[in-house]
């Protein structure tokens, strides 16, 4: 497979032509922060706008997911515009997220800790940060959904819809108002879910979460 040659920080890598630069970086060691990505995906969502880098010649950081690596690119990962748009973005996804992590059944495997041990970013709620006043979906025998704690990633929306093809939730309304839902806000139940825990495994945040781990 053609590869391309490139810098991350000051350090010659390489990878196969049209590899996003994400992914690139990951496999040359070089850790950029995200949260909405997938490597399957056919096309990035870039909802969490994380994974901000400065490439050489380029006037405006560019997220990392969206960016396929070329020959010759310079690449810079943590320059204060980097670190500054990547704390902005990490705060505004914590302005929307109860950050009440003791109890928390995703504590073990969640994405935001990850991102902000990894980063040096910290888990403390803005002082803006607006309380989510949505119940919480206990309709379906296999899964609890809890929308307060969705951070909008739409990596159980990927999975529903392209993955599994069951169209049983996706986004709804837009702007402050916009959320992960099922048609109609009808419950989780009553929607064409499968069953096939797809958004419980694809949930970095324990939005959506197995009933089955809840006594344990």
């Amino acid at each position: 497979m053609d590869r391309v040659a490139f810098t991350i920080d000051g350090r010659e890598v390489s990878a196969p032509r049209g590899t996003k630069l994400l992914w690139a970086a990951r496999d040359a060691g070089v850790y950029i922060p995200h949260l909405c990505a997938v490597e399957e995906a056919q096309e990035p969502l870039g909802a969490c706008r994380l994974c901000f880098v400065e490439i050489e010649g380029e006037e405006e950081p560019a997220v990392a997911c969206n960016v396929a690596v070329a020959q010759g690119m310079a690449v810079r990962t943590g320059t204060p515009a980097v670190r500054r748009l990547v704390r902005r973005s990490f705060e505004l996804i914590l302005s929307a997220h109860p950050v009440s992590c003791k109890g928390c059944r995703a504590l073990r495997a969640c994405g935001l800790r990850e991102v902000a041990r990894r980063a040096g970013l910290s888990m403390r709620r803005p002082p803006h940060a607006r309380a989510a006043d949505l119940p919480v979906d206990d309709s379906h025998p296999l899964i609890r959904f809890d929308p307060r704690t969705c951070v909008l990633c739409g990596r159980c929306v990927r999975e529903c819809n392209e993955v599994e093809k069951a169209h049983a939730i996706d986004f709804a309304r837009r702007g402050m108002e916009l959320r992960v839902s099922t048609f109609m806000d009808g419950p989780l139940a009553e929607s064409p879910c499968t069953s096939c825990m797809r958004c419980v495994r694809a949930c970095p945040v324990g939005a959506f979460s197995a009933k089955s781990e809840e006594s344990t």
